[in-house]
């Protein structure tokens, strides 16, 4: 159905202003950005299809220029403005994060590191820099590739720690299957740096493992 055929009250603009964005589907969100579809394909549609070519929302929120200019119908003005608003979302989540110490906030760093690397087709390995209350100072994906206690080398964590003069760090790394699931390399490889870390008094406060459904934490587990 094109959105000129629906009632008023269900087009994505006016359900948002009656019932706040929290009412709308992903893709009447999506349509709301997008604007005008093609001929043939209204824009709910086109957002639709945008979606499921990318994975849902998570792929959308991490997807390349690339990826965004091989489907049709989104042309550069609508490509530039869905990066746009991907690049705002990671820029507020880093912000507050930047504010305040991550555990008062420990859904944000969640949602931050599922939008940082959730999606993403390979697997990485970042770090989150801390202050000594707990702040961000930087986050830096340091290796890629598949994770093994000798793929990630623990001096270029230390390394980076001293740089950044950083007092604690967050581990994460994806997986790109989607299960979440800690494996026992994963478990070897936080122990390792943890013993490389304590040695420059910097604490590892945790290690997430990140999908695009989800991130599971090693505190939260009793792994660390």
């Amino acid at each position: 159905m094109l959105m000129k055929d629906l009632p008023l009250a269900l087009r994505p603009r006016e359900k948002l202003l009656a019932q706040g964005p929290a009412a709308l589907a992903d893709a009447e969100l999506l349509a709301l950005l997008l604007r005008t579809g093609l001929k043939g394909r209204g824009v709910l549609q086109l957002a639709e299809h945008t979606l499921q070519t990318l994975g849902g929302m998570s792929g959308l929120l991490q997807a390349a220029p690339q990826q965004l200019k091989g489907i049709k119908g989104l042309g550069p003005a609508k490509r530039a403005e869905l990066l746009a608003v991907t690049e705002m979302a990671r820029r507020g989540m880093s912000g507050q994060l930047r504010n305040e110490p991550v555990f008062s906030s420990p859904q944000v760093v969640r949602d931050y590191l599922q939008l940082q690397i959730g999606s993403l087709p390979h697997e990485v390995f970042c770090v989150l820099f801390l202050d000594a209350q707990h702040r961000l100072l930087a986050c830096e994906e340091l290796f890629r590739g598949t994770l093994t206690q000798t793929s990630v080398y623990p001096r270029e964590v230390v390394k980076q720690a001293l740089q950044h003069n950083a007092a604690a760090v967050i581990l994460a790394h994806n997986h790109p299957s989607g299960l979440l699931e800690p494996s026992r390399a994963d478990e070897l490889l936080t122990q390792t740096l943890k013993s490389s870390l304590s040695l420059i008094d910097v604490r590892i406060l945790d290690h997430f493992v990140v999908g695009c459904t989800g991130a599971v934490s090693f505190a939260e587990r009793g792994l660390l």
